[in-house]
């Protein structure tokens, strides 16, 4: 187990400098433009910050499982995808394992970084004084 741990972190490290490294800005930028707007719809709607609602209310998780998905799925998969292609051009086949992990960090972990302290901002920075 620790020899397989420490070759997953080795084969991660070495995505940041071989071909396609481009993709270590852009799928997280696209991620953030996701998280950005649907930050922004929560504040239009009335929601609660996404990961709070996520963590506290299990009747709703399927619900915002889903629409997380929608926003950001394609990205997650256009991320697999690359990954998969970097793997091959590098090593000469694909560890889908590796793809999924490399995905999860470049397109939902900045996702669900983003999307609740957008719609914070947000809400602090629009709030009109109610006079008294």
């Amino acid at each position: 187990m620790d020899l397989a741990w420490t070759d997953v972190t080795a084969a991660v490290m070495d995505r940041v400098s071989g071909p396609l490294r481009f993709r270590l800005i852009l799928q997280p930028a696209m991620a953030a433009f996701f998280a950005v707007r649907a930050g922004l719809a929560d504040v239009r709607d009335g929601k609660s910050p996404y990961f709070s609602m996520l963590v506290r209310d299990a009747s709703d998780r399927r619900e915002l499982a889903d629409e997380a998905w929608k926003d950001i799925g394609r990205v997650f998969v256009l991320a697999v995808v690359m990954d998969g292609i970097y793997q091959y051009m590098v090593a000469g086949w694909i560890h889908p394992g590796e793809a999924v992990l490399a995905a999860t960090v470049l397109a939902v972990v900045p996702y669900l970084v983003l999307r609740g302290p957008v719609a914070r901002i947000v809400r602090r920075t629009s709030r009109k004084d109610i006079p008294s």
